[in-house]
């Protein structure tokens, strides 16, 4: 038995339901997260893969069930607590400061951080591991392609040394290229001991850069399991990927 299978989980979510109003738009979900792991939340559009980041995140109220991360109960806290915990987010859209430059828009996602030696030492890892952010730390975040600002958008969610960094809709808009770039920064971090929830609505893409996989349909959970295992799956490969 291998120690991803026999470790306690790093996030653990049980029976989670949230939603808007009286409108539920999850439905007790359960899912598992291991340290070092890559795992892929895919379904199709409106299947609810952003609100159970919200959720996740503390932005949205849960209407039942628990988000334990690393032994310590999120339900009741708040979005900024969630951070300080280590759930960090890279949001649909990147949401960036537009009007700062590179390098501050990554100095703010370390804005919690009181260890400023290494966040000196983290803000050259990200140029390291982003070349074009580099070149372009001057540079008014608003100004560059979309490509760079989802490496922008990334690197500052690492900067702030998250525990679990949680992707959503990272290929959104971008170049095939680009994004084969982006899964490989994922792979790289990973084995760094970086883990990360990645949320697309491509799930062959998800799927083949993850570890495993949970699919998302109209607010429930309806498969999971390893993500090679989910490519081969011939209800996900009809449903889903075309096959």
């Amino acid at each position: 038995m291998n120690a991803i299978a026999t470790a306690a989980p790093l996030l653990q979510v049980k029976g989670l339901s949230a939603g808007y109003g009286e409108m539920l738009a999850l439905h007790e979900v359960d899912l598992e997260i291991h340290a070092a792991e890559i795992v892929a939340l895919v379904g199709s559009n409106g299947a609810g893969k952003t609100t159970l980041l919200r959720a996740l995140s503390r932005v949205l109220p849960a209407a039942g069930g628990s988000i334990v991360l690393k032994g310590e109960e999120l339900t009741g806290l708040t979005p900024d607590q969630a951070f300080a915990h280590g759930l960090v987010q890279v949001p649909e859209g990147r949401q960036l400061f537009d009007r700062m430059t590179v390098q501050d828009n990554l100095l703010m996602g370390a804005y919690l951080r009181r260890d400023k030696a290494a966040v000196t030492r983290d803000l050259d890892r990200m140029y390291a591991l982003f070349p074009r952010l580099s070149e372009r730390r001057r540079q008014l975040a608003g100004s560059m392609s979309g490509g760079e600002q989802q490496m922008c958008a990334m690197a500052r969610a690492l900067m702030a040394a998250p525990m679990l960094m949680m992707v959503d809709e990272m290929s959104l808009g971008l170049a095939p290229v680009v994004v084969q770039q982006l899964m490989e920064v994922l792979a790289s971090i990973r084995a760094e001991g970086v883990t990360v929830l990645l949320v697309e609505q491509d799930i062959h893409l998800a799927l083949s850069g993850a570890d495993r996989g949970y699919v998302l349909e109209t607010g429930r959970i309806v498969r999971s399991g390893p993500a090679r295992e989910l490519i081969d799956d011939p209800a996900v490969r009809n449903a889903y990927l075309g096959l």
